[in-house]
């Protein structure tokens, strides 16, 4: 099997059943189909360009074919992959222009959610940040660049979460996934991740303080940063992802 897929997470059912099968219900293996394919995606296995066939895709996650079909088709109304007519489905390029809007975007909402989660987020809320921060500064001194890009994730879905608006976390996670490709290839440097941390933790700090503009503040400057490594990338040669 190819590398890289998120491993298969345990199935509870509640009181243990005996001389049965659990059937896992459809929905859980479409979340499943669709998460693996994303990361796939992400981390540039399925690359730009490539065609996905759904049986071999069925295949290599040992998931079925409809669950799969499902998670494309998700994946295709988020931008991520598209259809081509009698051809199939390819995993959709993500341009340099492409990035910048979504960079734009993302300032706009973010810094906003920043303000809501000021506002809005408990204790518990807190905690989970400081959590992933804590896990951040681990894995800061290791090499796994896909660690780094999951745990920027994490963090950023969990603020969104903060901020207790659900159409609001929902674009945010669109826009951040979509994202992600040009993270993985131009946040490579060790020194960037350390600078990633240091971002999340002003964030962090502004919302203990309850302090709105810090918190916007610091959000934005985390975003104009790697709209500063992207730019440094592109300059560099690289290409569209």
């Amino acid at each position: 099997s190819r590398g890289g897929l998120l491993p298969r997470q345990p199935i509870t059912t509640g009181p243990k059943l005996t001389e049965r099968r659990v059937r896992v219900p459809d929905r859980a293996l479409h979340s499943q189909a669709y998460e693996k394919i994303k990361h796939e995606i992400i981390t540039l296995r399925f690359r730009p360009g490539e065609y996905l066939n759904e049986a071999q895709v069925s295949k290599l996650l040992r998931i079925g074919r409809t669950p799969v079909h499902q998670a494309l088709n998700r994946l295709m109304l988020e931008g991520m992959v598209e259809v081509i007519p009698r051809k199939g489905v390819i995993v959709k390029a993500v341009s340099l222009n492409d990035v910048l809007e979504m960079i734009d975007v993302r300032i706009i909402n973010e810094t906003y959610c920043a303000r809501l989660a000021v506002a809005r987020a408990d204790e518990s809320d807190i905690a989970e940040l400081a959590r992933i921060l804590d896990d951040s500064e681990k894995a800061v001194t290791t090499p796994d660049t896909v660690r780094q890009m999951m745990l920027d994730r994490d963090f950023h879905s969990t603020l969104a979460r903060t901020a207790k608006n659900a159409v609001l976390a929902e674009c945010i996670r669109t826009l951040h996934d979509r994202s992600l490709r040009f993270w993985f290839i131009s946040l490579r440097d060790p020194v960037h991740h350390v600078a990633v941390k240091e971002e999340h933790r002003a964030i962090l700090d502004a919302i203990k303080a309850r302090n709105p503009d810090a918190a916007a503040d610091a959000v934005r400057n985390h975003i104009e940063s790697f709209r500063t490594n992207v730019m440094r990338h592109s300059l560099g040669g690289g290409q569209d992802l």
